[in-house]
């Protein structure tokens, strides 16, 4: 939160002059990634841009880029990277919400992709999202000079942590664990909710830090540590989110429903709001110890760790 100084005037943490001036960076990248094709249609262009500029965090490309920073790079340099996960991110939003998904018709604030498109064109809008992100986390490689080794292994960071063993793994696990309390005794909820947000949510933060390592060309074990930092920090991600689901506002959180009416297992649902806000604190004092490694060049990733259980939206 803004600190009051003594004359009444407001200033800016460190950790909000970071934030805003990365989600600056983010933007800037994906205004010059969404500027008009020649030979591209207009209707999927437009579909697109709708849903990746609603607004948001920019949560992933800024993880990208506060890990590259850690490692020794200059944020503006693996930006381009940065942006090809905020399009991962945005194909899942758009995929979500559809009527076979979660049939959502607000996001961020807005009409859901479908709602103002179709869902046939926002079924593309995502798909065009998805593959578009490769493309430029592969020219970001190419910028930076990558070798081809490196270049295939972002390429094959990215690609897990939104597939069947990350994302849309965690969104099968999702489903499959719809109306959990009418599940037979051979269901673990506590199993299964783990599973499901280490895929679904924890995946591509991990991913979106270990990209950045990798973009830097650093060693095994700075990798290693960034992307057990980011598995621990999104699981807290993830908790927290639960639990703005019971007691945020909903003008903030710029939704209508909730994941208790859709009976979903969520960690408020399964342990309470108490237990839940401790599984995160504990999740994010793991996060801290995995990156202590790096003093004082992963201050912002000590403090964007506290920030993801603090937020109000």
């Amino acid at each position: 939160m803004p600190m009051t100084e003594g004359n009444g005037k407001q200033t800016m943490t460190a950790l909000e002059s970071y934030l805003k001036s990365r989600l600056a960076l983010a933007d800037k990248a994906l205004a010059k990634l969404f500027k008009p094709k020649s030979g591209e249609p207009k209707t999927v262009r437009e579909a697109m841009r709708y849903s990746i500029f609603a607004g948001g965090k920019r949560l992933r490309p800024i993880l990208v880029m506060a890990a590259a920073e850690a490692c020794g790079e200059k944020p503006e340099r693996v930006a381009r990277a940065a942006a090809a996960l905020e399009m991962i991110h945005t194909y899942s939003l758009i995929h979500d919400d559809l009527p076979a998904m979660d049939d959502d018709d607000l996001r961020r604030g807005k009409p859901t992709n479908h709602k103002v498109f179709g869902e046939a064109m926002a079924i593309l809008a995502g798909d065009g999202l998805l593959t578009y992100a490769f493309e430029a986390a592969a020219d970001n490689a190419q910028e930076l000079g990558l070798d081809a080794r490196s270049t295939a292994e972002l390429i094959r960071v990215l690609a897990q942590g939104a597939g069947t063993q990350g994302m849309v793994g965690g969104q099968v696990a999702d489903l499959e664990a719809e109306e959990w309390k009418g599940k037979n005794h051979g269901f673990d909820p506590a199993r299964a909710l783990e599973q499901i947000h280490r895929r679904k949510t924890a995946a591509l933060i991990a991913a979106s830090l270990e990209a950045g390592a990798v973009l830097t060309k650093a060693s095994s074990a700075k990798r290693k540590a960034l992307r057990e930092y980011g598995f621990a920090m999104g699981l807290a991600f993830q908790i927290a989110d639960d639990i703005l689901d019971v007691v945020g506002d909903k003008k903030k959180l710029g939704k209508n429903g909730s994941d208790a009416q859709n009976q979903k297992l969520t960690y408020a649902a399964l342990y309470g709001l108490p237990k839940a806000r401790a599984k995160a604190r504990a999740l994010v004092a793991q996060a801290h110890r995995k990156i202590s490694p790096f003093g004082q060049k992963a201050k912002m990733l000590h403090d964007l760790a506290d920030y993801v259980i603090a937020r109000d939206r």
